[in-house]
């Protein structure tokens, strides 16, 4: 029942979840109905995820998997730390127990760009795989979609499949490997989704490929693949979980988004808040409220870590197919214009500010912009995330949700805004510059931004506290 399509046939059970999108005055058959033209509102979601696997220990099966899928050689995709870890070795063994001819590809780079993805198609491509199998967080997952995707379309430039306006945004036409994704990560979601992230690095900001022939195959969810993890690396992909989910919960609803494809392959993996969507990322939000504090103090807390392994997961199937915007779009200049930070537990030999804190910093000042466009659905997720709701003004929503969000940033220490990432006013203009072009995000942000909008979110960013 999760993978659906659904457009102008609505059932009795999806017509009361469409009421609260459509225009005030008319129902959502209606509204649908009214949809005509090919410059009118979308009117339809379609719902895709990977199928997901989860359980303690159930990457041990993944070799039995990929052996009835009848795999014959595979590329095995991790990274040079995880490569010595247990989460590799048990796959390693499992596909060795399989008799499944194999080849280790551990050159992914924490926060990869175009060229580190360049690196991975080469290996593919000289390959010459009949599957794919990814051990690790987002960036291993990530730079294992792209290497199945440029083998399987050899002739293809590399910025055909980017998204536009940096690349071309073709659609992926052509039919993809088999590809296993084995998170070792409560962040991403990445093995639920056809989004690919990566550093431009002609532009110094992210960008990436969003198609659903880039989903995997199978998301494997071990929760005993966590228990490595230190303590910063749960904090900040634990916000990447927390951000996901409130920025698709409070995107700009799916029948607002105009203009409508004139084919249905053309309908964006990014597709607003819809009814479907909501109830994986509100679920999401509840159990961050119970357990990411505890996931972060406690290493071998299995119970917390194991809930935000499955709040990850619930989180990327919202946002996979409702998408995110301002905190995200925001991010992506954030962490690819990078001086000379460098997080506590990340061992890379670059200068790194994580995914998830270059997200999170600007979440309090997004909320409190986009909150007049949505205001009961800040209120509600303030609620769910443990605030006093009681009597809360519509006018306040942005308040509540922005406090709240900086009572878990202090308990949790995320440092005191970006001017501690090593950024200044001065860097304000770049940092705008690098996120106009995000459309394919900032686009979804349910109250329309603009230079100044950014600006002035970014400068409200400077510190938090």
């Amino acid at each position: 029942m999760l993978l659906v399509k659904w457009g102008n046939m609505i059932t009795k059970s999806s017509f009361s979840a469409l009421r609260s999108f459509s225009k005030p005055g008319i129902t959502a058959v209606q509204h649908c109905m009214l949809s005509t033209g090919p410059e009118d509102c979308e009117y339809a979601v379609e719902m895709a995820c990977s199928n997901i696997r989860y359980g303690p220990g159930v990457s041990r099966e993944v070799g039995k998997d990929l052996a009835n899928m009848k795999a014959k050689k595979v590329m095995l995709v991790t990274d040079k730390n995880l490569e010595q870890l247990a989460p590799v070795q048990v796959v390693r063994e499992s596909l060795m127990r399989e008799n499944i001819n194999f080849e280790v590809y551990s050159n992914t780079r924490v926060e990869p760009t175009d060229e580190s993805f360049a690196d991975a198609i080469t290996f593919a491509k000289r390959g010459n795989f009949d599957a794919y199998l990814a051990v690790g967080g987002g960036s291993v997952i990530d730079t294992c979609k792209a290497a199945n995707l440029y083998a399987c379309n050899p002739d293809a430039e590399f910025l055909d499949f980017v998204n536009a306006p940096i690349g071309k945004g073709k659609p992926v036409t052509s039919a993809l490997k088999p590809l296993i994704a084995v998170t070792t990560t409560a962040g991403t979601g990445s093995e639920t989704t056809g989004v690919t992230i990566f550093d431009y690095l002609p532009l110094k900001a992210k960008t990436g490929i969003a198609n659903r022939a880039l989903k995997p195959t199978l998301g494997v969810v071990d929760p005993l693949t966590l228990l490595h993890l230190p303590n910063r690396v749960t904090c900040y992909t634990g916000f990447d979980v927390l951000c996901h989910a409130l920025e698709s919960f409070t995107a700009i609803a799916f029948n607002k988004r105009f203009p409508r494809p004139l084919d249905p392959q053309l309908r964006p993996a990014y597709q607003g808040s819809n009814p479907i969507s909501d109830i994986w990322s509100k679920h999401a939000l509840s159990i961050c409220k119970d357990y990411f504090v505890r996931a972060v103090n406690n290493s071998e807390d299995l119970e917390a870590r194991s809930e935000m392994h499955l709040a990850s997961a619930f989180a990327g199937i919202g946002f996979g197919n409702a998408g995110v915007h301002l905190c995200h779009g925001m991010s992506y200049p954030i962490s690819g214009l990078v001086k000379e930070y460098k997080s506590p537990d990340y061992t890379p030999d670059h200068p790194l500010i994580p995914h998830g804190l270059s997200v999170v910093i600007t979440a309090p000042a997004v909320f409190r912009f986009i909150a007049p466009a949505c205001p009961e659905r800040h209120i509600e997720a303030a609620g769910i995330l443990g605030a006093d709701i009681t009597n809360v003004k519509k006018s306040d929503a942005g308040a509540v949700l922005s406090d709240v969000l900086l009572k878990y940033m202090s308990e949790l220490q995320i440092p005191n805004g970006i001017s501690e990432l090593g950024y200044t006013s001065d860097d304000i203009p770049a940092l705008v510059a690098g996120t106009l072009p995000q459309e394919r995000v900032t686009k979804l942000s349910p109250r329309k931004v603009d230079k100044d909008s950014i600006t002035h979110m970014l400068e409200e960013s400077l510190t938090i506290y």
